[in-house]
């Protein structure tokens, strides 16, 4: 019951800061549309089609852990899950994990086992935080070859793959512990021995399944291509010829900065690293603007709409399931 009523506040509290940062960021929305009018139609249509590639890629990964596991279910339902989730990653800032809980809840609803839903959040976050480190590093490797590396973006991305290794580092140590007893300290915590006891139940032969793994990482970097393609996209449909590298890297940095802060949405840190990167790369910055913009429009606002829908859907729907 305490459970229940835990997971009801979170779904109020997700709904709460959608319709906040919406209503407070209305203005975004009307420059938006602005530049919508100002772009090339055929780049946009590309955009558009890019991030539609992103929820199916999300999706993907978790269809192939529930095909191995013998549980697999439709595209259609785990698509629905990946905007919601994407909803509440963005709302909550938590280094990408705020929507971890509605995964595995949506995953139950659907008839998978309580094991094989947090073996699939689990190889979610290890090949995301995989794929993640990887253009990270790539990313900063291409800013040195080209001279464009300072001091402080060595930093951030040295940071962020501190962050990247340790998050999955800790879950399959929780994993690994199992439900051997806990500090008397800590025993006394709930919330704590419900999380071990929870992770315990994920099957090792999911988790140590280095093809499957290999899979769901491929299935994110995805993603990451998939966004850095709509920057590239949003960048031409405004006349800028820029490199699909240099929308990359932009990318890379900016999402690197959003996840290691702690504005929801990423609102502020991720546009003014974007655009910075891009003037960096030679970018005109009146562009850069425009462009990461636009990007903002495809990847935050426009799922903003039906994840808070969907939430809504989800905390209708919690009382029929307990």
């Amino acid at each position: 019951m305490a459970s229940a009523r835990w997971r009801s506040w979170l779904l109020a509290i997700l709904i709460a800061a959608g319709l906040i940062a919406a209503v407070a960021h209305w203005g975004d929305v009307e420059r938006f549309a602005a530049l919508l009018r100002q772009a090339e139609p055929g780049w946009i249509g590309l955009a558009v089609l890019l991030q539609l590639t992103t929820y199916f890629s999300v999706a993907s990964g978790w269809s192939a852990v529930l095909r191995r596991a013998g549980t697999p279910q439709p595209m259609r339902p785990l698509v629905r899950i990946a905007l919601t989730k994407l909803f509440a990653d963005q709302v909550l800032p938590s280094a990408g994990m705020g929507g971890n809980i509605l995964l595995v809840d949506q995953l139950r609803g659907l008839g998978v086992p309580k094991g094989t839903a947090v073996a699939a959040l689990l190889l979610s976050m290890i090949g995301f935080y995989a794929a993640y480190a990887c253009f990270a590093l790539v990313t900063l490797i291409l800013l040195w070859l080209h001279d464009r590396a300072t001091p402080l973006m060595a930093g951030v991305v040295t940071t962020f793959l501190l962050v990247a290794f340790a998050i999955p580092t800790l879950a399959l140590w929780l994993r690994s512990r199992g439900s051997r007893p806990l500090p008397d300290r800590i025993e006394h915590i709930d919330f704590v021995r419900r999380l071990l006891e929870t992770v315990a139940q994920a099957p090792s032969t999911l988790l140590w399944d280095r093809q499957l793994t290999a899979i769901v990482a491929a299935c994110n970097a995805i993603i990451f291509l998939a966004d850095a393609g709509t920057l590239f996209a949003c960048l031409h449909s405004l006349g800028e010829q820029a490199a699909f590298g240099t929308a990359f890297i932009a990318l890379i940095m900016a999402s690197v900065v959003a996840t290691l802060g702690p504005i929801p949405l990423g609102l502020g840190s991720f546009e003014a690293t974007s655009v910075a990167t891009l003037h960096l790369l030679g970018v005109e910055l009146e562009a850069a603007f425009a462009a990461t913009m636009l990007l903002r429009l495809f990847t935050l606002w426009l799922p903003l709409i039906p994840g808070m829908v969907m939430i809504r859907g989800v905390a209708k729907r919690r009382p029929a399931q307990r």
